[in-house]
């Protein structure tokens, strides 16, 4: 067998065996031709014979998949670090939203960039992500709320997946608040959305899925309803943010379109994830947002691992209520505040987060035909990656099959 790449001397956390722990295989091996792994397993089972283009001894490190972050706002202008502040002073995120701040906040900065300077900002976060091992990426719009800019954040989305060394699935999230210009008019919005944004930004190729923020301040169920049919119409699958301030009924509303996650879930109800687990959506658990609103009430983490409902984990990277950029932060706060473990928690930035993009045929775990996008650690055992506050033990990334990034570490 022929092989452009072979990985010895490494110990591999495959995530392909669900209810099986880390799927761990010791003293492994992994072999790469175009992009794709096709031969992986215990290194005294090699196949006789093998020709490797090139060799590689990982020292006894381990590998896991690529992360996946499946829930980011990462492309925007502004800054907002004055409601941070106004929240540690009593304001809570309703009122900063009610007198003009929060996402209409950063609509108006990010109307005013242009397009390069919209990529020149989001870079530096989006390379802070990748350096810890991500090789997969959602980004959403819904920083523009009319046609051109929703268009222009796509696109930068687009040129991140060109020029960066990361794959990036997009999500129109043009319902993510009402614009200034149609106050009082929601309703009328929702066909502005329905009718022009979304088949005109469908037809140029830039959108993947499509978000909307199902919420008391955001948009009713009745009116993300008719955005989810304008997607069903058009063929792109649909995610939602759910359940975060309140209980809408927006996990029991997306499930019945088959979508592929609900989003944020603190007050998620047991009809909802009944609902989600008849039609296998997965929830999306943001631990960042948790944090920085300083929320009380928690997911129902427990309910959603007795129904087994595929828990994934991302950053929710936004200006407003999560300016993370760090998917193993994300991971320890998932453990520490929502109470996953640490094999859970790598599941959900692996192969659930691969299942909440549409995209487990292709990558979130380390199998025979998936793409080969995997990461080296320097760790002792998976559950360091969770484990650990503030320390990247990240040695190499690999994205479709090139090394991307290696990454000294002190002796």
């Amino acid at each position: 067998m022929r092989c452009d790449s072979l990985w010895t001397g490494v110990h591999l956390a495959t995530m392909a065996a669900p209810g099986s722990g880390y799927g761990e295989i010791r003293d492994a091996a992994l072999a790469v031709r175009e992009e794709r792994i096709v031969w992986l397993g215990p290194r005294a089972d090699l196949p006789y014979g093998i020709q490797a283009g090139q060799s590689i001894d990982g020292g006894g490190e381990w590998i896991t998949p690529g992360l996946i972050d499946c829930h980011t706002h990462i492309v925007f202008a502004g800054n907002r670090s004055d409601e941070f502040e106004a929240r540690l002073n009593g304001a809570t995120y309703a009122e900063i939203s009610n007198r003009g701040g929060g996402i209409l906040s950063t609509v108006r900065a990010t109307r005013t960039a242009s397009e390069d300077e919209l990529f020149r900002m989001s870079e530096p976060r989006v390379r802070a992500l990748l350096a810890e091992g991500v090789t997969t990426l959602e980004i959403k719009s819904g920083y523009g709320l009319e046609l051109e800019s929703e268009r222009q954040l796509l696109r930068v989305a687009r040129r991140i997946g060109r020029d960066l060394p990361v794959t990036v699935r997009t999500s129109f999230l043009g319902a993510h608040a009402v614009p200034l210009e149609f106050a009082g008019r929601a309703d009328a919005y929702v066909d502005e959305v329905c009718e022009r944004m979304l088949p005109t930004l469908a037809s140029e190729a830039l959108v993947d899925a499509v978000d909307v923020f199902c919420e008391s301040i955001g948009f009713t169920p009745a009116q993300t309803e008719r955005v989810f049919r304008a997607a069903t119409k058009l063929g792109i699958p649909v995610k939602l943010h759910a359940e975060q301030l309140s209980d809408q009924g927006g996990a029991e509303l997306v499930a019945r379109h088959k979508g592929l996650s609900a989003d944020h879930l603190e007050f998620l109800s047991p009809a909802g994830i009944e609902a989600m687990q008849r039609a296998g959506t997965a929830a999306v658990l943001l631990p960042g947002a948790f944090y920085v609103l300083r929320e009380t009430r928690l997911p129902p983490v427990a309910a959603l691992r007795a129904a087994g409902v595929k828990m994934a984990v991302a950053t929710d990277c936004n200006p407003g209520t999560s300016p993370m950029t760090s998917l193993l932060l994300a991971m320890n706060m998932a453990c520490t505040l929502f109470r996953l473990t640490p094999q859970e928690a790598l599941a959900g930035v692996t192969v659930n987060a691969a299942y909440a993009l549409g995209m487990p045929a292709e990558i979130g775990t380390l199998e025979i035909g998936k793409r080969a996008d995997f990461v080296l650690w320097r760790i002792e055992r998976p559950a360091d990656l969770a484990y650990m506050i503030g320390f990247n033990p990240c040695s190499c990334i690999v994205h479709g099959g090139r090394t991307v990034a290696r990454r000294e570490h002190p002796a």
